[in-house]
């Protein structure tokens, strides 16, 4: 229990990201701090590896331009993508995410939420979430799980063009790989896709402990100002997720740009596609929460029972004190604390009614959507010339 005890005692020390074993070989690379400073040499590094060979050996096969191939590497849209906006994404979210959720699990304590009796059970929670983070075997099984099934499934995909690329070419019915695809195809496609299966578990771990603190009866107090029984402070953590929510905008965004410059599509035969990963973001990132949306409606309908008859016997009282009685009270109206007690829990009762069954807002909505379709905004502009699209906007303006 010693984890745990730290991260109680000093609310940093909470992280579902400060752990793994290539966090440990960064550190000890010197690429990274205990807070993930360093963020800068860990870009350079992975970029460098993933990246710079291609363009390298892009331009000693001739295939960096041109029109030898149908598809020079520069003009690889998704390839670019993938390694200078998708791998600095998911890089230097780990920093916001970090700094966003380290303070969560304090929270929780230091407001009460966690009766003592079940303080134990909160520690435990803590306790297993961080060995998950720890775990070795988690890395391993990822790194298996891409080169048996990721290059067999997700590589077919990429060589199923008819046309030659940078780093394929058909021959005699087969793909014979260049040098440059050789690296892509054994390194720079794996890292990037470990680079997100990482993440995907580490959202797994913090979903996991959301869902072990849920099954706690916590003290939720139905009349918080927050209108979310306590569990306000859960709100401003999904800020943490717009740098991922806009990776995955960014990717899809070059997918469907390479299809509408090199096989000439069109935006809206996407839709279903910006639709769906706009869907999968918010539930991706917000879903989690909703394990606390059962506690939060009985504490609702709890809140209800106990402060209707309190707030129904109370303007009884006023009512006869001093509207239907018949001999008027000795204390004058005007500043009497009867009334304002009547607005003080009239406000509290009406907090309890507008009192919300989830800790999502439609501040985070907003932001995770605006996070993910930010990248792909821009690609409206093949629908209409830009002069005609400035005319449009203000037009809707003036």
């Amino acid at each position: 229990m010693a984890a745990n005890a730290a991260v109680l005692a000093d609310p940093r020390d909470f992280s579902v990201v400060l752990g793994g074993p290539l966090f440990q070989l960064f550190r000890k690379a010197h690429l990274s701090g205990d807070a993930l400073e360093l963020l800068r040499g860990r870009l350079i590094l992975l970029v460098g590896l993933s990246w710079l060979p291609l363009l390298i050996l892009c331009a000693v096969n001739g295939t960096l331009l041109g029109t030898q191939i149908a598809v020079p590497f520069l003009y690889d849209i998704e390839a670019q993508a993938r390694f200078l906006l998708l791998i600095p994404l998911l890089v230097g979210a780990e920093i916001v995410v970090h700094q966003r959720l380290r303070f969560v699990a304090s929270q929780f304590v230091q407001r009460g939420l966690i009766p003592d009796a079940d303080r134990r059970r909160f520690e435990a929670a803590l306790d297993s979430t961080i060995r998950l983070r720890n775990s070795v075997v988690a890395e391993i099984i990822i790194i298996i799980f891409i080169y048996a099934v990721g290059l067999k499934l997700i590589w077919r995909q990429h060589a199923a063009v008819d046309v030659a690329t940078w780093y394929a070419a058909p021959a005699a019915g087969e793909w014979t790989l260049s040098r440059a695809g050789v690296w892509y195809v054994f390194f720079s496609l794996p890292l990037t896709q470990f680079l997100l299966l990482r993440w995907y578990y580490r959202l797994f771990i913090w979903a996991r402990f959301l869902w072990l603190v849920s099954r706690i009866k916590l003290r939720l107090m139905p009349t918080h100002p927050d209108h979310i029984g306590g569990l306000g402070f859960l709100g401003t953590a999904t800020a943490a997720f717009a740098p991922l929510a806009l990776a995955h905008g960014a990717f899809v965004s070059a997918f469907i740009a390479s299809r509408i410059f090199l096989h000439h599509a069109t935006l809206l035969d996407f839709k279903i596609v910006i639709i769906a990963v706009g869907v999968w973001t918010l539930i991706l990132f917000l879903g989690p929460f909703l394990v606390f949306s059962p506690q939060l409606a009985q504490a609702k309908r709890q809140g209800e029972r106990d402060y209707g008859p309190l707030t129904s016997h109370y303007s009884l009282q006023f009512d006869e004190k001093w509207v239907h009685t018949a001999t008027p009270p000795d204390e004058p109206l005007l500043g009497s604390s009867d009334i304002q007690s009547l607005a003080d829990l009239a406000n509290a009762y009406t907090v309890v009614k507008t009192m919300r069954a989830t800790p999502i807002t439609r501040q985070a909505v907003v932001q995770l959507a605006a996070s993910t379709l930010a990248p792909i905004a821009p690609l409206a502009l093949t629908m209409m010339p830009l002069g005609e699209a400035v005319k449009l906007l203000f037009g809707i303006l003036t």
